[in-house]
């Protein structure tokens, strides 16, 4: 017996059954989607182009692409880079072009997790973007600048997708809740608002992580069809969900950007904020902690030395201690850099001198600055006439040239008015006017 097309619909999880059958039920991205935006009137008119569609999970990138495909009444091919290789790529071209000459129709090649194809995979669509035998949509988390080679992105157009904030996902779940064909109309579900807002946040912005966990609290409801929604039963059902958080991908980065900005900018309580984000989500300490040693010498350098050692040390008690009592060492040593004063005077001292190096020769060193080990080097010279000084007033051989002899003495450290950096201002200035009077 053929079953029942409405009956085999409800096995489809709920995602797929409330997937958008049009543009109207579309959910979020109204800076690409909203009325008069160029990507929405190319939708409607049916004139597409190549394009990638990079934005986090569950924002509606396939959904989209299926939507291109039927608006403009192209056959659509979808694979995923995860599964496919170059001879995939080759029968998909095969179909590609078997469609337009029998049915005189355009394809529309849907790639998920574009960037999980390497470059000579990337490459092997190019010359059939270029001729029009495909319309390709890829869709990427992560960012196409760092994982598409330029090429692709030549040829393609990038449209960004946002999350979806919580007033996106709650009208979502309304749908669920309201449609009796593609929903749970069917069950009597009493979800109180303040209680789907908690829902929505637990979701992340993700669509098809909301939906789910709506379809497991619908899984609860007795053999009446009928459930009332707790504080108690949600929190049940969301304790194993975990917050975005890719260790691999954009988020991350973006997480650790934030934290460093935070520092940077002596927000302690932000740097906490987004420390604990990353902890949360997953991310290893040690990482978190490397970054921190950084900070402390880009950052604050010798305006306040001991943020260097305090990272360094907080390192240490987490190899000693692990987690989770280590990351408390880690911890205070973000919220003490945060508060200490700023300079990043060495850092900009150190590129410059690096492109000095890089962009001029290779100056021999000056004689008097040479070691002389042996009686062969003493008689060519090294050595000769260093002033050691150690020997001189103040330890200082004042007028004493340091660089190469063909190089122009240069300043690149120049200490900031904050911290210990004010006293290392005034010995460095003082340093040079006795050069001055050296002279």
């Amino acid at each position: 017996m053929k079953p029942n097309v409405s009956d085999t619909k409800k096995f489809e999880p709920l995602a797929a059954r409330l997937r958008p059958t049009s543009l109207a039920e579309f959910v979020g991205q109204a800076h690409l989607l909203g009325p008069q935006k160029p990507l929405r009137k190319a939708i409607e008119q049916g004139v597409l182009h190549s394009m990638i569609l990079w934005g986090p999970p569950g924002t509606g990138k396939t959904t989209l692409a299926r939507l291109m495909a039927t608006q403009s009444r192209a056959h659509f091919i979808k694979v995923s880079a995860i599964f496919s290789g170059v001879k995939d790529i080759r029968a998909v071209v095969e179909e590609a072009k078997k469609v337009r000459e029998e049915k005189n129709q355009a394809t529309i090649l849907f790639v998920d997790e574009v960037h999980r194809f390497n470059k000579s995979q990337q490459d092997a669509f190019l010359p059939f973007v270029e001729d029009g035998t495909l319309i390709l949509i890829g869709a990427t988390t992560e960012n196409p600048s760092f994982e598409l080679n330029s090429a692709l992105l030549s040829r393609a157009r990038v449209y960004v997708l946002k999350r979806l904030n919580d007033n996106d996902l709650i009208d979502l779940i309304a749908r669920a809740l309201q449609d009796k064909e593609r929903g749970l109309g069917e069950l009597s579900i009493e979800f109180p608002l303040e209680l789907q807002h908690m829902l929505a946040q637990a979701a992340d912005g993700d669509a098809r992580q909301v939906l789910t966990l709506l379809e497991i609290i619908a899984d609860l409801a007795g053999r009446d069809n009928q459930l009332t929604v707790t504080k108690e039963l949600l929190s049940e059902v969301l304790q194993e969900t975990l917050r975005r958080f890719d260790k691999g991908g954009e988020a991350f980065y973006d997480q650790i950007s934030a934290l460093h900005k935070s520092v940077r900018g002596s927000s302690p309580d932000a740097a906490l904020y987004w420390f604990a984000r990353m902890i949360d989500g997953g991310c290893d300490p040690r990482y978190i902690g490397r970054r921190v040693i950084r900070m402390a010498s880009e950052d604050i350098g010798n305006a306040d030395p001991r943020a260097l050692e305090l990272a360094l040390n907080a390192c240490d008690v987490y190899e000693r201690l692990g987690s989770p009592e280590g990351e408390l060492a880690i911890a205070q040593a973000i919220i003490y850099i945060a508060c200490a004063a700023k300079s990043n005077a060495v850092y900009v001292a150190y590129n410059q001198a690096m492109s000095d190096v890089k962009n001029q020769g290779s100056f021999e060193v000056p004689i008097h600055l040479r070691n002389a080990p042996t009686k062969l080097m003493k008689q060519l010279g090294y050595g000769k006439a260093y002033r050691y000084a150690h020997d001189e007033l103040g330890a200082y051989a004042a007028g004493e040239n340091y660089f190469p002899e063909n190089m122009k003495p240069r300043n690149y450290y120049q200490p900031v008015s904050r911290g210990l950096e004010i006293k290392i201002s005034e010995k460095l200035a003082y340093l040079r006017e006795l050069d001055k009077k050296e002279k």
